[in-house]
């Protein structure tokens, strides 16, 4: 008699780590890193497809800075047809957008207009070249990528789990990782 509701008990134990591992295999997305921009600074992806948001320096006709706007954010919808898209006023305005001031010549503050206290700062190198820094592990980095993990929530209100950034250390060229809970 107290076999049968072990047996039972150990068959839904194994049935539940079979979906468990299925569940796992099927919900791993491979995110695709965009490439052939030579103006793109960094780039964002987040839950829950692969779409992705490009950050480009954004230059005038003339080839000058926009010093009122000088990134331009533009996503890469991989998850539909790879196709460039502008954002749209709310993504521009309360979620994925950058605010800017001028801090010095070819020198700008910048941060999203949904999170004002993580600053990045677009700065004019000895090559004239512009490069984006921000901190990562409470020390300068070259950004290059950011991935926000979403976690259910609403469309105003989204469970932001963590979000994660990748960069360069321009002291000696290795990658720096750093994962903030929200």
């Amino acid at each position: 008699m107290i076999l049968l509701p072990l047996r039972r008990f150990l068959l839904i134990g194994l049935v539940f780590v079979a979906f468990s591992f299925v569940s796992l295999g099927q919900t791993a997305i491979k995110y695709p890193v965009p490439t052939g921009n030579p103006n793109q600074l960094f780039f964002l992806q987040r839950d829950p497809n692969t779409n992705t948001i490009v950050y480009e320096l954004n230059f005038k006709s003339n080839g000058e800075l926009d010093i009122e706007n000088p990134v331009h954010p533009y996503w890469v919808r991989y998850h539909d047809k790879g196709q460039k898209e502008e954002l749209n006023y709310i993504q521009r305005n309360f979620a994925y957008g950058l605010k800017s001031k001028t801090i010095g010549k070819d020198q700008y503050e910048l941060h999203f207009v949904s999170y004002k206290t993580k600053l990045f700062y677009l700065k004019k190198g000895t090559d004239n070249k512009f490069i984006l820094f921000t901190d990562i592990n409470k020390k300068p980095a070259i950004i290059k990528q950011i991935f926000v993990r979403v976690k259910g929530g609403s469309f105003w209100l989204p469970n932001v789990e963590y979000v994660e950034f990748k960069g360069t250390d321009p002291s000696n060229g290795t990658e720096v990782v750093e994962r903030m809970k929200i």
